[in-house]
């Protein structure tokens, strides 16, 4: 189960290319300030705005330059299921430990479109899979009651929740497997999110704080 903080790396550019010698140091030194997974690709990744090539090559080196020191979460979210589902066979090629799959955006689907989407996903690869709702960026609301359903498919292991909404980690405790992972998507909710139930956090403030961050999840996890 994930838990901890989790980076969600920023993605270095140089010039308008993906400046990979940066990352590869970046990987590095927040596996050594003590982040316990990394995802490449996410939202602060700018995945939205890579190409599939950029895209592919960010998770590879990650993946590469993490050599099975922490875990790689690999950022998979479009909202092209076709797409989607090509970034998680990549990534399983790859090495990748699971895929963080956003809920698909601008198209709104509606609640049994969201599951459709994320069934297929699971019927097409058998990497490790975490959810990933974040309604004020994509418009799409996974429902608790969806997150529920999907959580008994056999790889959905998680969801990063990034609501703002803490009922729902009370929600999701009681309606999910006791080993479905909860992770907070929104950093200043982490203590109430914990205290609630979950389990770590997807960070954005860890790309720059990484020790910080991972020393707070560590004190939580602890009860100190």
């Amino acid at each position: 189960m994930f838990s901890g903080s989790i980076p969600a790396l920023a993605t270095p550019f140089c010039d308008g290319s993906f400046a990979e010698d940066v990352f590869r140091r970046f990987v590095d030194w927040q596996i050594e300030q003590g982040s316990s997974a990394l995802v490449p690709c996410g939202t602060t990744g700018e995945s939205s705005t890579l190409s599939n090539a950029e895209h592919h090559r960010v998770i590879e080196v990650c993946i590469e330059q993490a050599a099975g020191r922490v875990p790689v979460i690999a950022g998979c979210g479009s909202n092209d299921t076709t797409n989607a589902l090509l970034h998680l066979n990549f990534s399983k090629k790859c090495g990748a430990t699971a895929g963080l799959v956003v809920a698909p955006y601008y198209n709104r689907p509606n609640q049994e479109g969201i599951y459709a989407h994320f069934e297929t996903l699971t019927k097409g690869n058998d990497l490790s899979l975490i959810l990933y709702n974040v309604p004020a960026r994509t418009v799409t609301d996974i429902k608790p009651e969806t997150v529920a359903a999907l959580s008994k498919l056999p790889t959905v292991i998680a969801i990063k929740d990034a609501s703002g909404d803490l009922d729902r980690v009370t929600e999701h405790r009681l309606n999910c497997a006791r080993d479905f992972a909860l992770l907070s998507g929104v950093d200043e909710l982490s203590l109430a999110f914990n205290a609630s139930g979950g389990t770590g956090c997807i960070s954005v403030t860890a790309n720059v704080a990484p020790k910080v961050c991972a020393e707070f999840q560590a004190a939580c996890a602890s009860g100190d």
